[in-house]
């Protein structure tokens, strides 16, 4: 008998301020926070009607019956966090992201599979902190008063997708609820691709090369062979015509430009912008050279020379 499929609005919810708090105060303390800020979530999430599917490192995935149950339980996610007292940390470092997607869910004992759940998970990967991502598909099963507190962002490329998606916003702050000008901090050129170079390799991305995968396991692009690579280390996608970095790592991705201090990536994701260096597991040094990809943002720059 062929398992039950079920429509189901998948969110998932990502601390997005861990790794500050893992840096400025130290495992046990941020593990102490970041604990009882899932069991917070988690709660707010029982309360309107949805199931803990479980939770990962700083990231909760959940589902509800419907759109309106998950958008309703997305803005409350924030809102809670808002007001949440978590007293060794700084307030404006802890927020969430939030991605959320309707769509037919395989349900097979305490666990969802399915094409809404990889969406699902696109889009919180998509979403900027303090930020709701969600799809057309969800929208269009809103009640006319949650679809009225949406906003069109853009079209993106998602994997296992032949066609680009139209991507949404949900307002989930009154003050949000202005007209949008492009980010100019997050929107590149239309044109803009990105060029990255490993050990003599280069691959470039853009619109229609739209991802590069990085890590020890060889089906990546860049196949980094050191004890601190994960297997999927990290990838990089294009996204809102830029070009976004993903750690998916244990030990974290590093990232060096050339206007820039460093940046250490844990279960994060950072924009890529100029030329710069990407450093797999370890911290910039003379032995972390071995793993370093660079990246030159603008077709008509060159990658520098590894």
């Amino acid at each position: 008998m062929p398992p039950e499929t079920v429509p189901l609005a998948i969110l998932f919810a990502d601390i997005s301020g861990s790794t500050h708090l893992y840096e400025t105060l130290g495992d046990v303390t941020a593990r102490q926070i970041v604990a009882r800020c899932l069991s917070l979530l988690a709660e707010v999430i029982r309360q309107h009607g949805g199931t803990v599917i479980r939770t990962i490192g700083d990231e909760v995935m959940s589902t509800f019956p419907s759109a309106d149950a998950g958008v309703r339980a997305a803005r409350a996610l924030h809102e809670a966090l808002a007001k949440a007292d978590f007293a060794a940390a700084d307030q404006n470092s802890l927020t969430i992201r939030v991605g959320l997607h309707l769509g037919p869910t395989i349900v097979e004992s305490d666990d969802v599979f399915g094409d809404a759940v990889n969406v699902a998970a696109r889009m919180v990967a998509f979403a900027k902190s303090a930020q709701i991502i969600t799809t057309q598909q969800t929208i269009k099963a809103l009640t006319p008063e949650l679809a009225a507190k949406t906003r069109h962002l853009d079209r993106a490329p998602v994997k296992g997708k032949q066609e680009e998606i139209d991507i949404y916003e949900v307002i989930w702050q009154t003050e949000d609820l202005t007209p949008m000008e492009a980010d100019q901090s997050t929107f590149a050129a239309p044109e803009t691709r990105l060029c990255l170079r490993f050990r003599g390799k280069e691959i470039e991305l853009s619109r229609q090369h739209p991802v590069a995968t990085i890590g020890r396991s060889p089906k990546n692009d860049f196949v980094v062979e050191d004890d601190f690579a994960s297997r999927a280390h990290a990838r990089i996608e294009y996204h809102r015509s830029g070009f976004v970095l993903l750690d998916q790592s244990i030990n974290g991705t590093f990232v060096l430009t050339k206007d820039g201090e460093p940046v250490h990536l844990r279960r994060d994701s950072l924009p890529l912008r100029g030329a710069g260096m990407i450093s797999i597991g370890r911290a910039f040094s003379s032995e972390s050279s071995a793993q370093v990809i660079y990246f030159v943002c603008q077709a008509s720059l060159s990658v520098p020379s590894s």
